[in-house]
């Protein structure tokens, strides 16, 4: 059986449903709980089984009444309490067929099979009619997905985000960086767009052979730091979380485990990051998004800002 991974949804024997949200998966499954079936819930399945959504915090909190055997960094579900695997990329034929707004964005990347997914609320068949697209692409197709939502704005396939849904992305991610800074490298990530007036993201995911899990635990905490430092390798830098290998004195990489700032930097730019350094092994890690909002945390490209 191909391992769980990222991005990948399960349910547990009470029917509630997890967003995986890593790779280190050998043991248990680390993930966050997403959907719990409610018969006052707003979202409905095809089944007509009712769930309520919840979110990060409120996740948490019912993890730590409810199952606390799960409670963790991330919720840790153990594989005989796991009931069902939901795998973005098998279940993309469905979705697609059931959506034309999927459909249009797989034509448009035209990867190959089991290359692309879906994941969030439509893997789940929970999606409303406010929900944006979650697409999933592996590997190094992600890149060539990339190019072609650039290339599919510029030749009006799809549309780019309209100044009023960048302030409403702003206002929801709340970083700790100007707008017009915010807005300087977002602009050119090209990992999200507007199909026929839908928000979509395009998320990376490893392929099955580049997945090397490293344990998703927190290392001894050195204290708040600020470096500057050069980009020697931002492969990873999609990825969550987003890893940017750099030189730097005593700090070998910088790790983001908030979305707002993936991407963020190309290899040999110099970047600014500010967070928590940890002792990983022989390492020392520089940890952006300690916590959901990642207050008084960043990480800017100065490359980019002509500093």
């Amino acid at each position: 059986m191909v391992p769980v991974r990222l991005r990948d949804f399960i349910s547990d024997p009470d029917g509630w449903l997890y967003a995986v949200s890593t790779y280190d998966n050998k043991e248990s499954v680390g993930c966050v709980l997403r959907y719990v079936p409610d018969d006052t819930g707003e979202r409905i399945h095809p089944s007509g089984q009712r769930y309520r959504k919840y979110d990060f915090d409120e996740a948490y909190a019912l993890i730590s009444r409810k199952k606390p055997e799960y409670a963790g960094l991330l919720h840790r579900v153990p594989y005989p309490d796991v009931k069902a695997i939901f795998k973005p990329d098998g279940e993309i034929g469905r979705i697609a067929s059931a959506h034309p707004r999927v459909k249009k964005l797989v034509d448009l990347f035209g990867l190959p099979e089991g290359t692309v997914g879906c994941t969030g609320s439509l893997l789940c068949g929970l999606e409303n009619e406010s929900s944006d697209i979650d697409m999933v692409v592996y590997g190094r197709h992600w890149f060539a997905a990339q190019a072609l939502v650039k290339q599919g704005i510029r030749d009006g396939k799809i549309e780019g985000l309209s100044e009023e849904m960048w302030r409403k992305v702003y206002e929801k991610r709340k970083p700790e960086i100007p707008y017009d800074v915010f807005i300087l490298h977002e602009q050119r990530k090209y990992n999200r767009g507007q199909v026929e007036g839908t928000y979509f993201d395009i998320l990376y995911t490893r392929s099955y052979e580049d997945i090397r899990p490293e344990p998703a635990r927190k290392g001894a905490v050195l204290g708040k730091m600020t470096i500057e430092a050069k980009v020697t390798d931002a492969s990873l830098s999609f990825d969550n979380p987003a890893v940017y290998r750099i030189e730097h004195e005593s700090v070998s990489r910088v790790l983001s485990f908030t979305h707002t700032y993936s991407g963020q930097a190309l290899a040999g730019e110099t970047i600014e990051a500010c967070g928590v350094c940890e002792q990983h092994g022989d390492e020392k890690w520089l940890i952006v998004g300690t916590t959901r909002e990642a207050r008084g945390e960043y990480i800017v490209s100065r490359t980019l800002l002509g500093q």
